[in-house]
């Protein structure tokens, strides 16, 4: 086995332990009275929560932002192009499992078309000739075989997830092209300079939530869900209904129409990327 493999096993079983510890915490967990039904361990999440945003705003946010002061954006939108690129058999695999395979075919194509002519993915041509860009995932394919979402998480040096979404921790590992590649002094420097660019992605929308939320864990908590619901259901997430104050269907609770009584606001529709741009994978 090579370095390479040797060190990503070994990532593998730390995320695993990680995973299996956070779900122990949440499967002995209970929901007192105040605490979202989502979040049954909302005070251990924003102890985690209150450690990565230290580690953010110490570490990850002044490279970032000199990331991004000092590289040309033509430069950075290559290097999220390849990213996204390199990440991609994700998607083409859970649009399989998912029975997409009119979209498997078209990622499929999209895939290759950028790792070829788009050079590695540094360039994205296939956006230009109608294989547009999608998102899957693990997540994503185990909702649609109707696994319930369970408890939302903050994973350390990670971010949000959810019970159902947290094998995406090792499947991203797993299906990245650079988990394959057998050497150290490509595959570190290009990890290293992923999760830069990863957080280069999201600068915006960090500063948004440290400037205007006025609870940012709540704020963070909500998006994710949120955006987790808009991908489950492809852009057209289904309207949510309250019912009687007596009834507590938790925060992804639908009804059709006919049995609606006071029904809320649609989720709103995410704006799409620019022409020729591939936006930046999920957190």
């Amino acid at each position: 086995m090579s370095p390479v493999c040797r060190l990503t096993v070994r990532r593998l079983g730390a995320v695993a332990a990680l995973i299996l510890g956070t779900l122990f915490a949440a499967g002995c967990a209970t929901t007192p009275a105040g605490i979202n039904n989502s979040d049954p361990i909302e005070p251990f999440n924003r102890e985690v929560y209150s450690v990565n945003d230290a580690l953010d705003k110490h570490i990850m946010k002044p490279v970032a932002n000199a990331y991004i002061k000092v590289t040309p954006k033509p430069v950075q939108q290559s290097v999220a192009n390849f990213y996204n690129n390199i990440t991609y058999p994700n998607t083409v695999i859970n649009e399989f499992l998912q029975g997409k395979f009119k979209l498997f075919f078209s990622d499929a194509g999209r895939f290759v078309v950028n790792s070829t002519v788009g050079i590695l993915g540094l360039f994205d041509p296939a956006s230009h000739i109608g294989l547009e860009y999608h998102q899957e995932d693990i997540g994503q394919s185990l909702a649609t075989w109707g696994t319930p979402q369970g408890a939302y998480l903050v994973v350390p040096l990670v971010g949000p997830y959810t019970v159902r979404n947290s094998p995406n921790l090792i499947i991203s590992v797993v299906t990245n092209v650079l988990f394959y590649v057998s050497a150290p002094y490509v595959t570190i420097p290009l990890s290293v300079l992923g999760i830069i660019n990863s957080r280069a992605q999201v600068s915006s929308s960090v500063n948004l939530v440290n400037q205007a939320a006025l609870d940012p864990y709540v704020f963070v908590r909500e998006g994710y869900l949120q955006r987790r619901q808009y991908l489950i259901y492809d852009g057209h997430p289904p309207i949510r209904y309250n019912y009687d104050e007596d009834i507590d269907e938790g925060p992804d609770s639908t009804a059709p129409p006919a049995e609606a009584r006071k029904p809320d606001k649609p989720l709103p529709a995410e704006p799409p990327p620019p022409a020729g741009a591939t936006p930046p994978p999920p957190q």
